[in-house]
This record gives structure tokens, C-alpha cells and sequence, in this order.
């Protein structure tokens, strides 16, 4: 297992940037998605996505900010990661999921595109 590295992520951007409801595109990091999302890979981030069962999520739980499948769990919700070796863990609620994501892609290579969202 490779060791966790942490990109702090800046709270409170400047009204002029941006609104909450643009997109916004994050590098993955790590191996716990692997191998839908590798180390080094582009995700865009839809603030306002439709987040269901499956869909693959950004959210925030207990203050870190995670890339993560979402399951459903009869009346709960968890966050799952596709490499095994990473445990589950449930979700407060749908209030944590900051995002879903539409789309990845590899640096420099245009034809490794994918959407998830059409």
C-alpha cells in the first residue's frame, strides 16, 4: 500500500472565482479507486450532480475530503472504495457528498477520456 499523501484543500474562495455550482476538475491521488481512477488521472466535479447508487462521488467526512463509489445501504448510505484494501465507510448523510463525478481523463492523452454523465 503506497503512503497517504494530504493536499490541503483551500476553504473560501473569493466571490469573483467562482460560484458553488461550476464544476471544478481535482487530481486523483493514490490507489484506493484503483482501477477505475489511477494516481495522476483529472476528475471534473459536478457541484449540483444527481448523486445515486453507484455514481462515483467527492465528499467530505470528517473534515477529509474523499473520491468514492456511492452505495446504498437500505435506509444508509457508505462510501466505497474500488481497491479493496481500503475499508468502507458510512455517510452521515447525502449532505456530505460535495460533488459527483462526470468525467476523467489522463494528461496528454485525449483519447483516454471518459464521461459518466451524458
Amino acid at each position: 500500500m503506497t503512503a497517504h499523501r494530504i493536499i490541503p484543500v483551500v476553504a473560501g474562495v473569493d466571490a469573483g472565482d467562482c460560484t458553488g455550482a461550476e464544476s471544478f476538475a481535482l487530481l486523483v491521488l493514490g490507489d484506493s479507486m484503483a482501477p477505475e481512477f489511477v494516481e495522476g488521472e483529472v476528475i471534473v466535479v459536478e457541484p449540483d450532480g444527481l448523486a445515486k447508487d453507484g455514481s462515483f462521488v467527492v465528499a467530505q467526512v470528517d473534515g477529509e475530503w474523499t473520491l468514492r463509489q456511492l452505495v446504498a445501504d437500505g435506509d444508509c448510505w457508505k462510501l466505497k472504495a474500488l481497491n479493496p484494501a481500503y475499508p468502507e465507510s458510512a455517510l452521515r448523510g447525502l449532505g456530505d457528498v460535495r460533488g459527483v463525478v462526470i468525467q476523467k481523463s489522463r494528461p496528454g492523452r485525449r483519447r483516454a477520456l471518459k464521461r459518466y454523465v451524458e
